[in-house]
């Protein structure tokens, strides 16, 4: 199983709204896991600018 997340492990008290709930959810989904911290750059808005170049899209974005 793959999951993936914009939220820190840390803020998923927040995001649940119930930090003993994160914990039991993270505690259950780290067991035995690895875990990959991905940084950089988003893809999707480097993809919109690159599109905007070549295309010369004029739609306004919200």
């Amino acid at each position: 199983m793959l999951i993936t997340t914009n939220q820190l492990v840390t803020h998923w008290g927040t995001v649940f709204g119930d930090d003993v709930l994160a914990a039991a959810i993270l505690d259950r989904l780290l067991h035995h896991s690895h875990t990959l911290m991905i940084q950089g750059e988003s893809y999707r808005p480097k993809q919109k600018r690159k599109a905007r170049l070549v295309g010369g899209s004029t739609r306004k974005e919200s």
